[in-house]
């Protein structure tokens, strides 16, 4: 009932925008430029950890970006769920057509990459598998930010003529530390075999491209982890990158609802086809740390 209850007043009432204080809006015009104006980069982190996938990123984290993204993970402004999956939306596709050239032809498959008119053709729905949250996180903040905008994002996705929906293939299987306050070796160790596929999701869609999506890369220790783990499965393929937000427990709120429509068609997706060829193309992020801009070499 509290998720729902925010999720009403959050639309009906928006009290500020997330972005910078302006009162009466859900994200300003000068704030959403900031988040999605630029485009979608190419983004590394420095130093690059092994296995890390090509990673896209909306925005930096910096300034409104980082207000927003705070805004909606640790003080619940779930109307920001829109504007931020619009922005993780962008980095998908920036990296479908990244990817494009790697997968053009394969099992007839038409490019993700190319020309204006087919830029996005899929060979099967986009998968956007979620970098998990600790249960005890979602419990906390009272609902799972990263998933809500997975959400949003496979929503503006759709709109625009782009086949995607959500698996929470991943999970944790160890307990993990707070990553805030470690370094990036600190959180490749804090990681490390830290993630399995959840039983039931081993190959997680045969005959289309799987999607690593996290609200925000710093160290990309997250991201390759979550490569690691959907590579250990029989059948995986080359990873990339792009950040976005995402999570895969169900709490009680609007999302984990939707999580239960949506379960047949999950179950579906997990089921995967007769071959196992499981074909994760990229990663995305809403934002990265602006050092990671800084190193793109694209």
């Amino acid at each position: 009932m509290r998720g729902w209850w925010q999720d009403l007043t959050d639309l009906v009432l928006p009290a500020e925008c997330g972005g910078c204080g302006r009162p009466r809006t859900v994200l300003c015009a000068r704030c959403r430029t900031a988040l999605g104006g630029a485009g979608p980069r190419r983004v590394r982190p420095v130093p690059e950890p092994a296995g890390l996938p090509p990673v896209h990123a909306a925005a930096r984290y910096a300034d409104e970006v980082r207000a927003a993204l705070l805004a909606h993970k640790e003080r619940g402004a779930l109307a920001l769920a829109g504007p931020l999956g619009e922005a993780l939306a962008g980095a998908v596709r920036a990296g479908l057509r990244a990817a494009g050239g790697r997968t053009a032809g394969a099992r007839g498959a038409v490019p993700y990459g190319g020309a204006a008119a087919g830029a996005h053709r899929v060979p099967g729905a986009v998968l956007l598998v979620p970098v998990p949250s600790a249960r005890r996180t979602v419990r906390a903040r009272g609902h799972d930010p990263a998933r809500r905008i997975a959400f949003a994002a496979a929503g503006a996705l759709r709109r625009t003529g782009v086949p995607a929906r959500v698996l929470p293939a991943l999970r944790q299987r160890r307990y993990v530390a707070d990553q805030s306050g470690l370094d990036s070796r600190q959180r490749l160790v804090n990681l490390a075999g830290a993630l399995v596929v959840a039983p039931g999701c081993g190959r997680l869609l045969s005959g289309g491209p799987v999607v690593l999506v996290d609200d925000l890369m710093t160290t990309g220790a997250s991201l390759a982890e979550a490569a690691r783990a959907v590579r250990a499965e029989p059948g995986a393929g080359a990873v990339s990158s792009i950040s976005g937000p995402a999570s895969v427990y169900r709490g009680e709120t609007g999302e984990g609802r939707g999580e239960q429509r949506n379960g047949a068609a999950r179950r579906r997706a997990c089921a995967g086809g007769a071959d196992g060829i499981v074909d994760v193309v990229c990663a995305a992020v809403v934002a990265a740390s602006p050092d990671a801009f800084e190193m793109n070499r694209n």
